[in-house]
């Protein structure tokens, strides 16, 4: 049986490449690989595709109690593209070296996939199983729209998930090494229990088209920049869900410092190194990304584009559409090119109590926290179903590693013990939740 470094390594060379739009290397080899290893285990894995290659692997694991309601355990297969010229190492190659397992998809989320399968390998071995029963869901195009994917799956097969109330996907469960107010180190390890929502928009002004040399009142161009200076410029309120209160009450009270929830920015730099769990999730964000107007210089064009990343909290979006609507004013008009509402669990519940557990039973004397996640995942598919989604994929990280830098980026890696650790964790939540 291969180590879990092994999985993760032999994952990562197939090059399931998301291009977005419907464009992708497919899914459907490292499928293929996924359903073998569930076959071995003593599993029946079903490969179920939308459309060819792009393959998703559906199994379940029987409990042993079966009053209990079933968990769903979903992670994804395809991943972003790399650039070869620029990584040290080829992003498809799947290198150990120097303690790391190198490539894309390292950590988003190959890594999850390794472990979950060490994880079932471990149990078939030493005849053990979890308590209750496990959907395992490895899914396809999570780096795009999950058109082909996770929100196919709850569209077209929903009955896949019946009787599941709980999901544990990414990102969460990994190391942030933080400091006290003493200077003392505190390992802090976020577990998600809500994500902010997405509400990307396309702007569109409209005008006069004409001479660029002669004067014109009616720029769609200069409308539309206007609008984005106003929308950029708004200091967005701070909103405090129960997801980052509780953040900020166990951040506090683990580090020894103050917690004034009537100043969050100033609590977020005494809290130095923890700061970036929360930083982004405090207030809801407009992120103009695209521009696009016009097509010759002296050419004043009748129409202009924009789109904008914008990222919702929980309870927040009514109110917030119609302050974007004020910001932008009559002459420019919005249309989602995606819209995914927030999620939100409950902190307080069994879940997160076994996933900390799980965690600090493998790692004494760390402390777990609730966080909010900035982006988003296919727990937005899986809420819609009345599931509680948590974001729950332990890996140890070792100092000076910064986990942020590696999903989507260049020489993405990860820590051969993160995985090992990562892998122990799992075993110790799925089969005594």
């Amino acid at each position: 049986m291969e180590t879990v470094e092994e999985l993760c390594a032999q994952l990562i060379r197939f090059d399931t490449t998301n291009l977005g739009g419907g464009s992708s290397e497919g899914e459907r080899e490292a499928a293929e690989f996924v359903a073998s290893h569930l076959s071995a285990a003593g599993l029946a894995p079903t490969l179920m595709e939308r459309s060819p290659r792009r393959s998703n692997v559906i199994a379940r694991v029987a409990g042993s109690d079966p009053s209990l309601a079933p968990l769903l355990v979903h992670a994804h297969l395809d991943v972003v593209p790399a650039d070869a010229a620029e990584w040290t190492v080829p992003p498809f190659a799947g290198e150990i070296r120097d303690g790391f397992v190198w490539g894309r998809g390292a950590v988003d989320m190959k890594d999850m996939c390794a472990t979950l399968l060490a994880v079932l390998h471990r149990w078939s071995s030493e005849g053990r199983g979890p308590r209750r029963d496990i959907v395992l869901a490895f899914v396809a195009d999570e780096e795009d729209t999950g058109a082909w994917g996770a929100h196919w799956l709850v569209e077209e097969h929903r009955s896949l998930f019946d009787g599941c109330v709980a999901a544990i996907g990414e990102s969460g469960g990994y190391t942030v090494r933080a400091s006290s107010a003493a200077g003392e180190p505190v390992r802090l390890y976020p577990v998600a229990t809500a994500e902010r929502g997405t509400a990307h928009m396309r702007l569109t002004a409209t005008g006069r088209a004409g001479h660029g040399s002669r004067r014109n009142d009616d720029n769609a161009v200069v409308k539309l920049l206007a609008a984005l200076q106003r929308l950029t410029a708004h200091e967005w309120p701070v909103v405090l869900t129960p997801t980052v209160r509780a953040f900020f009450e166990r951040t506090g009270a683990a580090l020894g410092i103050e917690v004034d929830l009537a100043d969050v920015d100033g609590t977020l730099r005494r809290f130095g190194a923890a700061a970036k769990i929360a930083e982004n999730t405090v207030r809801n964000s407009t992120t103009p990304t695209v521009l696009s107007a016009g097509y010759k210089v002296n050419v004043i064009p009748g129409v202009a584009h924009a789109e904008v990343d914008t990222r919702l909290l929980p309870g927040t979006e009514d109110a917030f559409l119609a302050e974007v609507d004020r910001l932008l004013g009559p002459d420019v008009r919005r249309e989602f090119v995606a819209h995914q509402r927030a999620v939100q669990a409950p902190v307080d519940a069994e879940w997160f109590t076994a996933m900390a557990a799980a965690i600090e039973a493998e790692d004494p004397g760390s402390v777990v926290v609730p966080f909010c996640m900035g982006g988003g995942t296919d727990a937005k598919a899986f809420a819609g179903l009345g599931i509680d989604c948590y974001g729950f994929a332990p890996l140890w990280l070792p100092e000076n590693f910064d986990h942020r830098l590696m999903a989507h980026g260049v020489d993405e890696r990860v820590p051969v013990d993160g995985l090992r650790f990562g892998a122990n964790v799992l075993d110790r939540f799925l089969s005594t939740t």
